[in-house]
């Protein structure tokens, strides 16, 4: 019961970004493997880790390709992942998405003014949530298949 609850609380990580939701649950999913030590565990591991693999790739891959395709140069988003990165220190809790797409504003602005600024903004905000959606259903598939790994051993 103690690894869904560790669960629990990675899937909260994912949407308050004060922790590595899903790295938490990727932990919380190995010590469970070592608890059970068997191959059903084992295999949920592997299937948990895949899955984690391949969300993290997928979640920055798809909103980047999104940003580029409504026009965001690499530059714009690179500032904003430095001012993520920073805001993360700075303004806990919200930091990271709110410097993320603060920096691409300033760099479009710098760019292109004011109003066209204002659409690759809101561009950036979807990009955040599409994704946070990304990470937040890999965090909820890898609960689903701990759990059933949990209650068929």
């Amino acid at each position: 019961m103690l690894f869904l609850l560790g669960v629990a609380i990675g899937l909260v990580g994912i949407l308050v970004p004060v922790m590595p939701g899903t790295l938490l649950i990727l932990a919380v999913v190995a010590g469970w493997s070592a608890v059970v030590n068997e191959p059903r565990g084992w295999a949920v591991l592997g299937f948990v880790a895949v899955l984690i693999a391949l969300s993290t790739v997928v979640k920055y891959a798809v909103p980047g390709r999104h940003l580029r395709n409504a026009g965001v140069p690499t530059s714009s988003i690179l500032l904003g992942a430095v001012l993520g990165i920073v805001g993360f220190f700075v303004v806990p809790v919200i930091g990271l998405p709110l410097g993320f797409v603060l920096g691409i504003y300033l760099a479009e602005h710098r760019r292109v003014g004011h109003t066209r600024a204002r659409g690759t903004t809101v561009t950036a905000l979807k990009a955040v949530g599409l994704s946070l959606l990304i990470e937040l259903t890999a965090g909820l598939i890898a609960a689903s298949a701990l759990f059933v790994g949990a209650i068929t051993t």
